[in-house]
């Protein structure tokens, strides 16, 4: 007879299995890291696969151990911190015996400043998301070569310093590691022990998951209010894995999805384009409806916790400023771009909050609940509008 397995209460032991290694920021990182587990399990059911990104700003914050005790629940799990690109291709094509689960720890070193040319492992992690994209490269030697695609579809778990590219973050569960406190306490791995009692967790999330195939691969759960777009993508496998165990899981599932993607949106700073746009509403032009260029580069770079005072060993200058606004559009759909102001006795040229303002709307997160004071300075700069 067929052993029945209780998803719930396997879920609940992946998660137990965790704790007992993992010292995670909060509640809604086990239940994430759990149903991330199972879900490498079931990647055929889905249209995409989260990255699982441990991330901390300092070593010894627990990131290597966590992706140590994932690589034990996960399916053919392949360490791939010095495997190349090649290797990868070669190794989710299947031709060595199944699509793995790729682990990348210190992934600092792939994307990090000093990390050097790296973009083919770069553009398989990122294709690698979605299924259905293969990465084309040319194979064989000299008139031979021939154009080939590699299936690049398969589960991702990374550990690092720092951060990320952008394009990886908006497609990852995110967990933010930070170093023990004293009265944090968390059990030894011992290889020769654990890794064993992981893999028989493994085993037994594998056979659950051929049990609940079918039921995933056609289901589209219901998300919670506010959960659209990319972070949509990203927890709808893991909800749908929530869903087939039952139990308490779909309830913790979607409270820990609402708790990780406001947190992400906190720590999201968005593109620098982004955030030049929104110092410019939030610091620099509040309350004020025009502003001289000179002004509002002295502005910028005096802001504490922004980039514009040091970009590539350089302040953020008129024509760099220029370059970065004329990327964006006007209400009327023409680039931003500087205009006269007229001051006392000269003219200046400067930006207008009108032709900011649709800029601000698309693209900035929502502003503070109440606008901030002009700066010092900038009380009288609200002269009638000039033309262009």
């Amino acid at each position: 007879m067929t052993e029945i397995i209780d998803g719930a209460a396997l879920l609940d032991e992946v998660e137990a299995f965790h704790r007992r290694f993992n010292v995670f920021p909060h509640e809604a990182a086990y239940v994430a890291v759990a149903l991330w587990d199972a879900h490498a399990h079931l990647l055929d059911c889905f249209d995409s696969t989260p990255r699982l990104a441990f991330l901390s700003p300092e070593p010894g914050s627990g990131k290597s151990r966590a992706l140590d005790v994932v690589e034990t629940l996960v399916p053919r799990s392949m360490a791939a911190a010095d495997a190349s690109a090649a290797a990868l291709f070669r190794s989710v094509s299947g031709i060595d015996g199944g699509r793995p689960t790729i682990l990348f720890d210190e992934i600092d070193t792939i994307f990090g400043p000093k990390a050097g040319d790296n973009e083919q492992l770069r553009g398989f992690i990122n294709a690698g998301h979605a299924r259905g994209r293969p990465v084309y490269r040319c194979v064989g030697d000299g008139a031979n070569q021939q154009v080939q695609g590699f299936p690049s579809y398969c589960a991702v778990a990374v550990a690092g310093l720092g951060s990320l590219p952008d394009t990886i973050l908006t497609r990852s569960v995110i967990i933010r590691m930070r170093r023990r406190a004293r009265n944090e306490k968390a059990e030894p791995f011992r290889s020769r022990i654990h890794i064993r009692e992981g893999n028989e967790i493994r085993d037994r999330l594998a056979k659950w998951a051929e049990s609940v195939e079918k039921q995933v691969a056609g289901a589209f759960p219901a998300l919670p209010d506010g959960v659209t777009d990319r972070p949509a993508d990203v927890w709808e496998p893991l909800i749908a894995v929530a869903d087939a165990a039952g139990g308490h899981w779909p309830e913790r599932a979607r409270k820990a999805c609402v708790t990780l993607v406001t947190a992400s949106k906190a720590n999201d700073k968005g593109s620098l384009g982004v955030r030049l746009l929104t110092d410019l509403r939030d610091h620099v032009m509040a309350g004020i409806d025009r502003l001289p260029t000179v002004a509002i580069l002295d502005r910028l770079n005096a802001l504490d916790d922004a980039p514009w005072a040091d970009l590539n060993g350089k302040p953020l200058d008129n024509r760099r400023l220029s370059k970065m606004l004329a990327e964006y559009m006007t209400a009327d759909t023409e680039p931003i771009a500087s205009r006269n102001i007229k001051t006392a006795g000269s003219v200046l040229k400067g930006y207008y909050a009108t032709d900011l303002h649709d800029a601000w709307q698309r693209y900035c997160p929502p502003p503070p609940e109440s606008p901030l004071p002009p700066l010092p300075g900038t009380e009288n700069l609200t002269c009638p509008a000039t033309t262009r």
